[in-house]
């Protein structure tokens, strides 16, 4: 009589599936009117990624880098130092003539952003900012002063909203490359040279349809 295979008698066992990647993750969660949602895996620095396009978002509390590009057009980035919570936004110019809601506009961003924030536990009494862009990099568009008013306005709005500017990189010519950790607040910043700007042209010239200072930095931000 042929002896029995424990192979053949055993029952299979169905391997288990993986574990969703955090990506994986991030890309099913549902997402808020503005806010971003182009996920991608950032090989420079290794690291989950979101890129925050003109009119959005994003705030998390775990450090996915938060990416964006900027000409005229203003990035906040805020952090809650107690509640290590942080976010950013992409706003193109600093009010709508039509009165119209839209994260395009510098005031309807930044209540989307600091509300975000609020309801994940931060305080204003305890967020820091770090503002970005407001670059004149559009030759012609100077004599619209874009750029300026947009950096005019986020200043002002922060001053008013008592919300500390940490640092910031903003006004001159240049367009600018910006990653944020939002769980440990830290900023890169990156000038881009003048020829890269044609990417931006046609963002900047619509914001100025609708509708310059020496750069200034300070505190802790990195270039890259």
């Amino acid at each position: 009589m042929a002896p029995v295979s424990h192979a053949a008698t055993a029952s299979a066992v169905p391997a288990s599936p993986a574990p969703p990647s955090r990506l994986d993750r991030l890309r099913a969660q549902p997402r808020k009117p503005g806010e971003a949602s182009f996920f991608f895996f950032d090989a420079r620095f290794n690291s989950d990624a979101v890129k925050v396009l003109p009119g959005e978002f994003f705030v998390a509390d775990e450090d996915l880098l938060v990416m964006t590009t900027l000409g005229s057009c203003i990035a906040a980035c805020l952090w809650d130092r107690e509640r290590r919570v942080g976010g950013m936004n992409h706003f193109l110019l600093p009010d709508s003539d039509s009165g119209a809601d839209s994260g395009r506009y510098g005031g309807f961003a930044m209540d989307l952003l600091i509300g975000e924030m609020v309801k994940r536990g931060a305080t204003r009494a305890t967020m820091e900012a770090k503002v970005f862009g407001g670059g004149a990099v559009i030759s012609g568009m100077n004599t619209l002063n874009v750029g300026e008013r947009n950096t005019t306005f986020v200043l002002d709005y922060l001053r008013t909203e008592r919300i500390t500017v940490v640092s910031k990189d903003v006004l001159d010519i240049y367009p600018r490359k910006v990653c944020y950790l939002p769980a440990s607040g830290k900023a890169m910043v990156k000038r881009l040279a003048s020829a890269n700007t044609d990417a931006l042209a046609a963002q900047e010239r619509a914001a100025a349809a609708r509708a310059a200072p020496a750069a200034s930095t300070g505190g802790s931000v990195d270039l890259f």
